[in-house]
């Protein structure tokens, strides 16, 4: 299951990071916004995981 995990948040990761620089070309604030706040919940979720693997081994 954390293998699926981290997997998802790579793609949130780059959907927010995405977000963001559309954001930053057509200078979009919400877009913007929307993007930072994907990119972060993506490794908050990428960070819990790693965590659990510290905790496995």
């Amino acid at each position: 299951m954390g293998r699926k995990e981290k997997a998802k948040g790579k793609v949130e990761e780059t959907k927010g990071r995405a977000k963001e620089r559309a954001g930053d070309i057509t200078d979009n604030a919400s877009l913007q916004a929307k993007g930072k706040a994907e990119k972060a919940k993506a490794n908050l979720r990428q960070a819990k995981e790693k965590v659990k693997d510290v905790f496995k081994k």
